[in-house]
């Protein structure tokens, strides 16, 4: 099924020439030209109210890149203009290509989404629940949960698995200190919040939990298996969890609104962490508007680009339903969750103007991508904010969403 097993091969090398050529050609009929060119005007217009420092978005449909847009600037600070190869890290929009890497597996027959996590990490067995918590007398009873936690409760962030670090342990800690199977391990010894399945709860420690899964199952370190199957295939050289010099000279500044004006954090939210121990499957990516538009078109695509398949039909239809019927999930209303992508279920709100069905993901500063099939459409929007209400609920989200769907034929 797959044609990239050798990646040394001639037919990969050929087959990310021609994805590369896909990305980037331009495919318009479609918009109207004069309303897609106010996408330009509507970011600017966030940057001119002090919203954002700058903004990059894409739009495309299966077969390609139709329009790019850079406006404001990338560093404040260095009167840095923003351009549209600048580099962000992307956060939780990581969440799918760790799902995407699960899936990859499941068409080899490696795994199946019903397997027990014990099955793949034995030190998930005899995991326990929490029955009930004193806080008066400090105590917490424990039991054990009607059954153990699968892959399909970590892909849909079901599994009761507590979603943040121990007390008095940091991300920070967690990945210059830890492999990323001593920090998995580290998460197994906590007892469950609830049972395997009842409820929604966002879990970046279920997620991380996955790429030790591919670690093992695969025998490739997480991001090895990721540039090998899924990076190096769709010719998508600037993701990466590790930035070289020349990603970080083009990385996007992070920024705060504090009394009306845009202030810098710095990077060390962002990081690069060039002295960290193992990737982030959780939200550790960096990457750009173009390379995504290439994954994106890929899921449109339902899983491949000309003879190049990364993936079954099968899963991108089962990453892209709703897998979670009608428990709440996600940050935003009528959302369901699918195999690592939110699911639009009715569309309103921000959702309003994308059809049922569509799927995606956003990030902690912001960005956001999401895909409409029935519309042959994906949008894309990268900035770097923190101290946003709900980035997923954004304004400018909503607004360039709605410019880009107003100028479809």
């Amino acid at each position: 099924m797959r044609t990239h097993f050798k990646p040394w091969g001639l037919k990969l090398v050929l087959a990310t020439v021609v994805v590369s050529l896909l990305a980037v050609r331009v495919h318009a009929a479609d918009f109207d030209p004069a309303k897609l060119g106010r996408l330009r005007s509507t970011l600017q217009g966030f940057v001119d109210k002090n919203v954002v420092a700058g903004a990059v978005a894409a739009v495309g449909t299966h077969r390609g890149l139709v329009a790019i847009e850079a406006v404001g600037q990338q560093n404040r600070e260095q009167n840095l203009p923003m351009r549209p190869n600048a580099t962000f890290r992307i956060a939780s929009m990581t969440k799918p290509i760790t799902a995407l890497a699960i899936m990859i597996l499941v068409d080899e027959g490696k795994l199946s989404v019903e397997d027990p996590v014990e099955k793949h990490l034995q030190e998930f067995k005899g995991q326990m629940i929490v029955s009930s918590r004193d806080p008066d007398a400090g105590t917490v009873t424990l039991k054990k949960p009607t059954r153990p936690i699968t892959v399909r409760d970590l892909l849909t962030h079901t599994s009761g698995l507590p979603g943040g670090f121990p007390e008095g342990i940091s991300d920070l800690y967690f990945r210059r200190h830890l492999t990323l199977g001593e920090a998995v391990a580290t998460s197994s010894q906590r007892p469950l919040d609830f049972e395997p399945g009842s409820k929604w709860a966002y879990c970046n420690a279920g997620i991380d939990t996955l790429g030790r899964i591919v670690e093992v199952v695969s025998g490739e370190s997480f991001e090895q298996f990721l540039e090998r199957h899924l990076f190096r295939p769709l010719g998508m050289s600037d993701t990466t969890f590790y930035p070289s010099d020349e990603q970080v000279a083009r990385l996007a500044g992070l920024y705060d609104l504090k009394e009306g004006q845009l202030r810098p954090v710095g990077y060390q939210l962002l990081g690069p962490t060039k002295s960290a121990r193992h990737p982030i499957p959780a939200g550790g990516l960096y990457s750009t508007a173009e390379d995504l538009a290439k994954l994106y078109q890929l899921m449109l695509l339902r899983g491949a680009i000309g003879e190049l398949r990364i993936v079954s039909e099968k899963s991108v239809a089962d990453m892209t339903r709703n897998q979670t019927g009608n428990l709440t999930a996600g940050f935003t209303p009528n959302v369901g969750m699918g195999f690592g992508w939110q699911v639009t279920r009715q569309p309103d709100g921000v959702h309003a103007m994308l059809s049922a069905g569509s799927y995606g993901h956003g990030g902690a500063f912001g960005t956001q991508g999401w895909i409409d099939p029935t519309k042959d459409l994906y949008i894309i929007l990268l900035i770097q904010r923190v101290g946003m209400a709900n980035g997923d609920a954004s304004d400018i989200r909503r607004d360039v969403q709605q410019v880009i769907v107003d100028a479809i034929k």
